[in-house]
């Protein structure tokens, strides 16, 4: 801030300069302090990082929401997989009878043969 000097304080050189413009002097300390971090002359996280951090916020919710559904829908499916009249009646009939059919059926990812 160019102006300090002529003013008793920066809240004074807020205030001068803020009337100028037109806005508060609070958004103008906001701005001024932001624009510090961003050229490293104030500690704090610049305008990049801040955007960086929102993003990956997003992105973390949405990998949450997508990771929810995923389990509701492998429930699902787990359990209408399980529902099958006809798998069952199947296993139930080849299994005890013919063990090469059973070693075969094991194979397959969606059937599950009880030993």
């Amino acid at each position: 801030m160019e102006h300090r000097d002529d003013h008793q304080s920066e809240a004074a050189a807020l205030t001068a300069i803020a009337g100028k413009l037109g806005c508060s002097p609070d958004s103008l300390r906001t701005l001024v302090r932001q624009t510090q971090r961003d050229g490293g002359e104030r500690p704090g996280p610049t305008n990049a990082e801040i955007a960086r951090i929102t993003e990956l916020g997003r992105e973390n919710r949405e990998l949450r929401q997508a990771n929810e559904i995923l389990r509701k829908a492998s429930a699902y499916f787990a359990q209408a997989e399980l529902d099958r009249p006809f798998r069952k009646l199947l296993l139930s009939f080849v299994t005890p009878k013919h063990p090469a059919a059973s070693a075969t059926l094991r194979t397959v990812p969606a059937v599950r043969v009880a030993r």
